[in-house]
């Protein structure tokens, strides 16, 4: 299968999965110096191959397909993380619930801790403002998963499967940490929270 054909995959898991309501969320992969992104107003549960965008990695376009306007938070990820092939940035509402709170995520799980690491968020900026963009970036540099606060959820891997797997997994540890809030509950002990930084 194409990358192409790959991220559509991705993008139709996700949509049956109830993690891009609507229009939002937008997906992309790296090929070599070429982005493939998902378009601008399009749903993850109906865009085709045909719709996506081309663009290079200083956003040149190179097909007549307008990309998510959110493309130049996906360059910004890429710069940081050279060893990233994919992106997947979704509005899921447990994420973007975790992402409005005033107090970040608790660490609960093992799983939590290998497979996404800390979670950071990334301060408010405007949708596919270059401030955003930037402040993922940022933080992006050190993790391979970050919030957006209000907005939602951000994730670069080395292909777009393991990509929308983690995307799914932060929704899960948000949904978690949602279902304990103001119950009595334990944390890992600081000695076992040591992420991965890296991915």
């Amino acid at each position: 299968m194409t990358p192409a054909g790959q991220l559509i995959r991705a993008c139709r898991r996700l949509a049956a999965l109830g993690l891009s309501p609507g229009g939002s969320g937008n997906v992309s992969v790296r090929v070599g110096d070429q982005v493939f992104v998902t378009p601008t107003g399009s749903s993850l549960g109906r865009v085709t191959e045909d719709d996506l965008a081309v663009l290079t990695a200083d956003g040149t376009s190179l097909s007549a397909n307008r990309p998510s306007k959110e493309f130049p938070l996906h360059l910004a990820a890429y710069r940081v993380r050279p060893r990233a092939q994919a992106i997947v940035h979704l509005h899921s509402v447990h994420a973007v619930a975790a992402s409005c709170l005033a107090d970040p995520l608790p660490t609960l799980t093992p799983y939590q801790v290998t497979r996404l690491g800390p979670l950071p968020v990334a301060p408010y900026a405007p949708p596919g403002s270059q401030d955003l963009a930037d402040g993922v970036a940022a933080l992006m540099a050190g993790h391979h998963a970050v919030l957006m606060a209000n907005h939602g959820s951000v994730v670069a891997a080395d292909d777009v499967d393991l990509a929308a797997d983690l995307a799914e997994e932060l929704d899960s540890t948000a949904k978690l940490a949602l279902l304990l809030r103001g119950l009595p509950h334990h944390e890992l002990p600081p000695d076992a929270v040591a992420g991965p930084t890296s991915r």
